[in-house]
């Protein structure tokens, strides 16, 4: 029988979760709690720095909902509609008026880092299945597109102040 042990993450492995997102392509790091791609729920840190970009998406399968805790520095929220009109905006931090939320499946959204050293616990269902053409907006760059910097950076505005929804 395999007992897995109790971890405690401290803010010594925060900042090594954050100096490898800072050294990786993509500017995101994950730590894991769940062991395989294949179990049934997926509970994770990611840290993620400024600059990094997700392609906004969905998940389509009705157990995907996912749940995102800021538990360091500044994340912004964006909600969009099936064309790519953006419904709602919001800024997350932990001693913030939002530190969390629970985004349903079918729903397109992106989550931008706004600050050095973010990071937020994530869970949703398994198993990791790569998101399919549907779950990719349609209307937003891939992550490896040229114009995926530009968009980011149209995407921040929406996150000043005077234009929050949330």
């Amino acid at each position: 029988m395999n007992v897995r042990g109790t971890e405690i993450i401290d803010q010594r492995q925060l900042d090594e979760i954050s100096l490898q997102a800072r050294q990786s392509l993509r500017l995101r790091k994950n730590y894991n709690f769940h062991h395989s791609d294949e179990e049934l729920c997926h509970r994770l840190l990611n840290a993620m720095e400024p600059g990094s970009y997700i392609m906004p998406h969905r998940h389509l399968d009705i157990n995907k909902d996912e749940t995102l805790v800021v538990i360091r520095g500044r994340m912004g929220l964006i909600i969009f509609d099936l064309l790519g009109n953006i419904e709602k905006t919001g800024i997350f931090q932990p001693n913030g008026n939002m530190m969390m939320v629970n985004i349903p499946h079918a729903t397109f959204h992106t989550w931008i880092s706004l600050e050095e050293g973010s990071v937020f616990f994530e869970a949703k269902a398994g198993p990791f299945r790569p998101l399919t053409e549907d779950e990719r907006a349609p209307w937003a760059p891939g992550e490896s597109e040229e114009e995926a910097g530009s968009y980011l950076a149209s995407l921040k505005k929406l996150l000043e102040p005077d234009r929050l929804t949330y």
